[in-house]
């Protein structure tokens, strides 16, 4: 079944300066969504605005339906902050079976996790808890799922196997991310929206990124 999230009516301030106001998002299932914008656009704000974290006037609706406490219903939707969320004193064995997920099935396609199964998170390297974290709101069974900075403090291959995971997964959930990876977002998502001085733009070519601002394109190639 095809699910479609949607956010738009967002007004945020702080100290009199607005900062979202002119906001239409939406993902589905079938689709990666890309959200680029400059340091300081407010795209984090717009994330945890979309899971209810951050308080304002705003309307996010789920298949036409009004949801305004989406971080209460994880089978809706799961996000993966910039921050690390997994207390680094649990163990992996504890988180996956927290998750109802099958190490087995992690440890084949990161196999350097072969023999950790029973090490807590504090033992493991930055790029190795960002990993778990990530996997585990990837392969949730939510409807939709928020990636922020996906792939910080990742290795080359390790970026290459989650993008073949979010790949494989989009077929499941609807997925929204963010980062500053801009080669990795344009070549991993279906749609993208710019947010530029509070309003999002859907990208329907990359020159559209150079005319809003955001880069020039041959700094990209």
């Amino acid at each position: 079944m095809k699910h479609i999230l949607e956010a738009d009516s967002i007004q945020l301030e702080f100290d009199n300066r607005k900062i979202l106001s002119d906001i239409y998002i939406k993902f589905e299932t079938g689709k990666i969504t890309g959200l680029i914008g400059r340091n300081g656009q407010g795209k984090t704000c717009l994330m945890q605005i979309i899971y209810g974290s951050l308080k304002c006037e705003r309307s996010i609706r789920i298949n036409k339906i009004n949801q305004p406490k989406t971080f209460q219903i994880p089978e809706l939707l799961m996000y993966l902050p910039q921050f690390n969320f997994i207390p680094k004193r649990l163990s992996l064995k504890r988180i996956f079976n927290d998750f109802e997920l099958d190490y087995s099935l992690f440890e084949k396609r990161f196999p350097e996790f072969a023999s950790k199964y029973n090490s807590s998170i504090n033992n493991l390297s930055g790029g190795e808890h960002r990993l778990v974290e990530l996997y585990i709101i990837v392969k949730s069974k939510s409807q939709f799922a928020m990636l922020d900075e996906p792939f910080t403090h990742l290795s080359p291959i390790q970026i290459e196997k989650v993008i073949e995971l979010l790949k494989e997964e989009k077929s499941n959930k609807g997925i929204l991310l963010t980062d500053h990876m801009f080669n990795h977002v344009t070549e991993i998502c279906d749609d993208i929206y710019l947010l530029v001085n509070g309003k999002t733009h859907f990208i329907k070519n990359m020159e559209e990124i150079e005319k809003l601002g955001y880069t020039k394109l041959e700094s990209i190639q």
